[in-house]
């Protein structure tokens, strides 16, 4: 056991990257996410094309596929977009995070009273005036709980970074694991490190699931 505390230190900086990679494509994916959601209530058929055929394709891709592709395959054709490991994990999983947030963000904004845009309508609101006063602070509330919920979902997917060389929680757990031998300490410490992460997000998302209630 006190070869493993020994150890700590590294398995602390594999759980520092692990949330530096989940904020950071949580952050872009969210982004993305929103404006795919809101394109695919938009009137204009060319966006709700455009967002259906994203997450529609990228649901339907594993995300270590999507890191693979990015980190080995998508180099050789285009050598300009050759990325640093850490780099590519935050993109990969941006992406992979923006698909099903748009999904959330797109049942959300369905979700509201179909009286809610009517009565804009009849104030004379623009499509983008009524989406940003009166729609979206409402989907926002609504989409919270799924977010968080999907969000804790992208933590466990993180782990995946490791596949391409990003030495993230797990890939360190098993670096350590292999130095000392002790494969059940160290990867329960990392089960607990991951818990450390999700279950405040889990208590969160109770939180706003209660107040919608």
């Amino acid at each position: 056991m006190s070869d493993v505390l020994s150890f700590m230190p590294a398995l602390l900086a594999g759980l520092v990257l692990t949330v530096v990679l989940v904020v950071a494509s949580a952050i872009i994916g969210t982004i993305v996410g929103l404006v795919l959601g809101v394109a695919a209530t938009s009137p204009l058929r060319v966006a709700r094309w455009i967002s259906n055929i994203y997450t529609n394709v990228i649901r339907g891709i594993p995300p270590l596929i999507i890191l693979f592709f990015m980190y080995f395959a998508l180099p050789l054709v285009l050598p300009a977009l050759t990325l640093s490991a850490i780099t590519t994990g935050i993109i990969g999983l941006s992406i992979y995070a923006a698909a099903y947030i748009a999904e959330i963000f797109r049942g959300s904004i369905l979700a509201i009273p179909q009286g809610q845009s009517e009565a804009a309508d009849v104030l004379a609101m623009g499509y983008f005036t009524k989406m940003r006063h009166v729609i979206l602070p409402q989907a926002l509330k609504i989409a919270m709980p799924s977010a968080i919920g999907f969000l804790i979902s992208l933590v466990k997917a993180s782990s995946l970074a490791s596949v391409i060389g990003v030495t993230e929680l797990t890939s360190e757990g098993h670096i350590v694991s292999t130095i000392n031998n002790e494969p059940l300490t160290v990867f329960l410490i990392v089960a607990a490190l991951y818990f450390v992460i999700s279950y405040p997000l889990a208590l969160l998302g109770r939180h706003f699931e209660r107040r919608l209630a």
